[in-house]
């Protein structure tokens, strides 16, 4: 089977996107469109799970929208974050992200190479805070594994949420390929397309817990990225789509 059109469950990207050369070199259509979006909870809904931002002398940070929200709900809580605040980030992006909303070079910032698990060394290093974990509803777990063998003081607070989008406009039958990034992807076709049947429509995922979702729906997994050959999701497509036009 040929692949003449593929649609990609996340925001176009920018021009020099791998994607665009992909489509370029073999002649396709793709298009993008995200399957899910974030919808940030009121001040009441965060007092509704006990959480006082003023009790906590640090904050971790997995995500830019982690950022966001906090602060958002910060400001609207009329919480002054203090200067003496310690941050702990995920990665240099989303610390540098920080950026945003405070004076950088005058607060205390770590942060750690890419995992979650490689933040362990930092908590070890500052384990008196009281540390406040802003999250998503969808919260991987490997984080409070992580956080529970720091054996330190922590709590979480839901301050967004991951929600399907609206994609009744589109024709999922159109497509010769879907590409998917998270569960919560798979549960907006669900939830969008009711009647979808796979039949010859090819399935790509990004991560191991995108294709258990996949499996769950009971759908046929053609395309598999990261793997050792292929760590992004633009190099399987590539690999993937050559092979099938030879």
């Amino acid at each position: 089977m040929r692949i003449k059109s593929i649609l990609v469950s996340q925001p176009a990207p920018s021009e020099s996107s791998p994607y665009l050369e992909i489509a370029k070199k073999e002649k396709i259509k793709i298009d993008f469109r995200p399957f899910i979006h974030v919808e940030g909870v009121d001040n009441k809904e965060l007092r509704t799970q006990k959480i006082d931002l003023t009790q906590h002398t640090g904050i971790i940070f997995t995500s830019k929208n982690a950022i966001d929200h906090y602060f958002r709900l910060a400001e609207e809580l009329r919480f002054a974050v203090p200067d003496t605040m310690r941050y702990i980030c995920q990665s240099e992006a989303i610390a540098n992200y920080l950026q945003k909303h405070i004076v950088y070079r005058k607060r205390k910032i770590s942060f750690g190479e890419k995992n979650f698990a490689d933040l362990l060394p930092l908590f070890k290093k500052f384990p008196s805070e009281k540390y406040l974990l802003p999250s998503s509803d969808v919260l991987s777990p490997d984080i409070p594994k992580t956080l529970d063998a720091a054996n330190i003081e922590w709590t979480r607070a839901i301050m967004y949420r991951t929600v399907c989008s609206d994609l009744t406009d589109i024709n999922i039958k159109d497509y010769d390929m879907l590409i998917f990034f998270s569960p919560q992807g798979i549960k907006s076709l669900q939830q969008n397309f009711p009647d979808f049947k796979q039949e010859d429509t090819k399935i790509g995922v990004f991560g191991p817990t995108t294709s258990a979702a996949a499996e769950d729906a009971g759908l046929k997994i053609d395309l598999m990225a990261p793997t050792k050959e292929t760590p992004s999701m633009t190099m399987a497509l590539e690999k993937y789509i050559k092979s099938l036009h030879k």
